[in-house]
């Protein structure tokens, strides 16, 4: 028994996970937000890349054209500081707008990833100082587990990987690297400027690809460390459901709301069909505005004795027909007109509200065929 109360082999409840969560236990990979962010940013420089060069360049060729800077000996203190100021601010104007939106996509990229990954998170006691960190037995049993060979493994084979990609593309490219020598300078620099960033672009694929597979790894094992027993199941049930008196209590309370609910239309009801002890159905019915009565109330047992002392009460009918009773009662739900019955029922229910009505001191066939009337009166005066 004990080993099968220490063998973790259920799922995490929704509790536990919410309680993991709440104390920063989330499946993450470390390296999925700075794969994305590396690949974004060579998407970037590649096709914004080119114009921002070209404009750093040209801007470099009229800041290297100002006579102060190119002989400063010649110009005073004060005028020379005042022009690189001037030509400082300048430049920072210049580039802000192409370097903002390159570096807010990159922010804005990182924070998405992230949150696709754990959604939002806020933690601000994970910033407090932890003294338990500086242990260093444990931090000595963090170096040598588990996790952290899995991450020395996935490193090594990171590099490995990464390595190769970069390797085949440079292969790949070889053929044009040995005839750059036949091009001008300005070709050969965006040659090589343009293969560096296919290389880039290759390793960042697979480092995303590799992150991926981590984060797949990471949620496996944040459910397998969350897993619990058969005694942690019982303990969380205990403390979240309570003692067995509250649920005992809890579920009286139930039973109570249920039983009113279930018996609450008695007292619109008009009769009051019983077995006499088993089963009770409340039926209502007024000839003049409805089509076919309606249960409004029914029980066995129990609720069958408190619809018929709730009838008793009220001074509502008590009519014992047993087989009909019983049909009404498996066969219509409360809210519903008795229309699954059988031709012999719903005579049978007739005579019942016939004599309801003539205890009454009213005619039923009389008001059925005034209710009539009226509707082939309206229907006359919607199709005239």
């Amino acid at each position: 028994m004990a080993e099968e109360d220490g063998d973790k082999k259920h799922d995490a409840t929704p509790q536990r996970m919410r309680e993991a969560r709440e104390k920063g236990q989330v499946a993450k990979s470390q390296d999925l937000a700075a794969a994305i962010v590396l690949l974004l940013a060579i998407v970037l420089l590649m096709t914004l890349g080119r114009e921002i060069a070209a404009e750093m360049f040209a801007y470099s060729r009229v800041l290297l054209s100002v006579p102060i800077l190119i002989v400063p000996e010649n110009s005073e203190a004060n005028d020379f500081e005042q022009t690189v100021q001037s030509l400082f601010h300048e430049s920072i104007m210049k580039f802000m707008k192409p370097l903002s939106i390159f570096f807010i996509a990159l922010l804005i990229t990182a924070i998405l990833a992230n949150l696709a990954q754990i959604g939002f998170l806020w933690q601000p006691d994970k910033l407090a100082f932890d003294f338990t960190r500086l242990d260093p037995v444990k931090g000595l049993k963090r170096m040598f587990s588990m996790q952290s060979v899995v991450r020395l493994l996935m490193g090594i084979i990171k590099i490995v990987i990464c390595a190769a990609v970069a390797w085949f593309a440079v292969v790949w490219s070889i053929g044009d690297i040995l005839h750059l020598s036949e091009n001008e300078t300005n070709q050969i620099a965006s040659f090589l400027v343009w293969t560096i960033l296919m290389i880039a672009l290759k390793v960042a694929v697979a480092l995303v690809i590799l992150a991926l597979i981590d984060l797949m790894y990471q949620r496996w094992k944040h459910a397998q460390d969350l897993k619990m027993t058969d005694q942690e199941i019982r303990e969380e049930f205990k403390r979240y459901e309570g003692s067995p008196e509250v649920r005992q209590k809890r579920r009286q309370i139930q039973q109570e709301l249920a039983k009113q609910q279930r018996t609450q239309g008695t007292e619109d009801a008009d009769v009051v069909v019983t077995n006499p002890t088993h089963y009770s159905v409340a039926l209502k019915f007024d000839a003049r505005t409805m089509d076919s009565p309606v249960v409004v109330a029914k029980g066995a047992d129990a609720l069958a004795f408190e619809i018929r002392r709730i009838a008793g009460e009220r001074g509502i009918p008590l009519v014992r027909r047993p087989p009909l009773a019983r049909a009404l009662y498996d066969n219509v739900e409360i809210g519903e007109a008795p229309q699954k019955l059988t031709p012999e029922h719903i005579s049978t229910l007739v005579q019942v509200f016939r004599y309801v009505y003539y205890l009454a001191g009213r005619d039923i066939r009389s008001e059925m065929d005034h209710r009539q009337r009226n509707q082939r009166n309206q229907n006359r005066r919607r199709t005239g």
